[in-house]
């Protein structure tokens, strides 16, 4: 297969937006989300569950993105209809190679870290168990979607002409601290960035194959396919 480097293909309105959206959601967020609710909440005279707090969450940011990007995003859906057969063919082999790369990390990383627990699966496992169908829906769908755009999209897609190292290395170490930074947080444990390490073969592989195929849809649909797996994994 020919290779097609990645393209941002981002105005220059798109980056400055979402670089700002960027900053915001990873370490704004975190912080604003749950107080904003509870003002509502107190605005409204209701009570929003936690399962639909995280729905109307992910939904916003999923707006917010096809706002910002919606330009880009249609270009690079473009790419992927005209490449299509390679481009499906580029998620199984990402898929092949994120689950066996995973599987070596993650055992070397308990075998290490033997008294900690990765709390983003956790809370995923416990999110699946009270709200299953809206945890999906975000999992499978809105998540791969937001981060995709974010860090493949927006950050590697605009640093891979500059320097392709840069681009690989940023992105990867920004998706793995989105994952944990907020846990190392809370527990006030700084060793909980270790578990970053587990997050960097998938931040590898989606870059790789966005890289390979110049579509952002490959890594979202190489994202989406990982998480349903794990998903699934948690159902059974």
């Amino acid at each position: 297969m020919a290779r097609k480097k990645a393209s941002a293909g981002m105005s220059s309105g798109e980056k400055i937006a979402g670089t700002v959206f960027f900053v915001i959601y990873l370490v704004v967020l975190p912080f604003v989300t749950a107080p904003l609710f509870r003002m509502a909440e107190m605005l409204l005279g209701v009570t929003i569950s936690p399962a639909l707090e995280n729905m109307l969450y992910y939904y916003l940011l999923f707006a917010v993105t096809l706002i910002i990007f919606h330009g880009y995003l249609v270009r690079t859906s473009r790419r992927f209809a005209d490449a299509l057969g390679d481009s499906c063919k580029m998620i199984l082999v990402g898929l092949v190679a994120l689950y066996g790369l995973n599987e070596l990390v993650y055992r070397l990383t308990n075998l290490v870290m033997v008294n900690h627990t990765n709390l983003n699966n956790t809370t995923i496992s416990a999110q699946i168990d009270a709200a299953p169908h809206m945890t999906l829906l975000i999992v499978v769908f809105l998540a791969p979607f937001v981060e995709e755009t974010l860090f493949r999209g927006l950050v590697f897609g605009n640093l891979r002409p500059k320097s392709p190292v840069v681009a690989y290395v940023l992105s990867c170490l920004l998706f793995a601290l989105l994952h944990v930074w907020q846990f190392a947080v809370v527990q006030q444990d700084i060793t909980y960035f270790l578990l970053m390490v587990q997050y960097l073969v998938p931040g590898l592989v989606l870059a790789w194959v966005y890289d390979r195929t110049g579509t952002l849809w490959t890594s979202i649909g190489l994202h989406a396919a990982a998480n349903a797996l794990s998903a699934w994994s948690m159902l059974v």
